[in-house]
């Protein structure tokens, strides 16, 4: 039962490893409305749904620099904001601001750029398909 004891007064010390996510009401609920834009007819029906005409526009293939995978199995592949949306629904239906990525690019490549972004260091978008070293 020692040990018990000593441990209590060190673990007392620790630093916490969690930290709290600090969202305004506002801003989680911006957001929770922007995940309803994906099941709109505007954004996901075929042949006149955003997604489908950035697809189509790209001819199905990958836009991430030295990807350029052609892929016939549409969900496989995104219809990605270049420029994060952040609940600007006038930046989700920009047409301009969607690039086609394969699901690949966009979980791995995309995802650590925007992360990095957010960070410091990485990559930041400026349009579509077109990425800089971040300053």
């Amino acid at each position: 039962m020692g040990r018990v004891r000593s441990l209590g007064d060190r673990v007392g010390t620790l630093a916490p490893k969690t930290r709290r996510l600090e969202l305004d009401h506002d801003t989680a609920r911006r957001d929770v409305e922007a995940r309803k834009w994906y099941g709109l007819a505007a954004w996901k029906a075929v042949p006149h749904g955003l997604r489908w005409q950035c697809l189509v526009r790209d001819r199905f293939t990958c836009q991430w620099p030295g990807c350029g995978r052609i892929e016939a199995d549409t969900s496989r592949l995104v219809a990605d904001h270049v420029v994060p949306h952040r609940g600007d629904r006038r930046l989700f239906f920009d047409l301009g601001n969607l690039q086609t990525l394969c699901k690949t690019c966009h979980d791995t490549h995309k995802q650590r750029a925007e992360g990095a972004a957010r960070g410091g260091g990485g990559l930041i978008p400026t349009a579509p398909t077109r990425w800089k070293p971040a300053v």
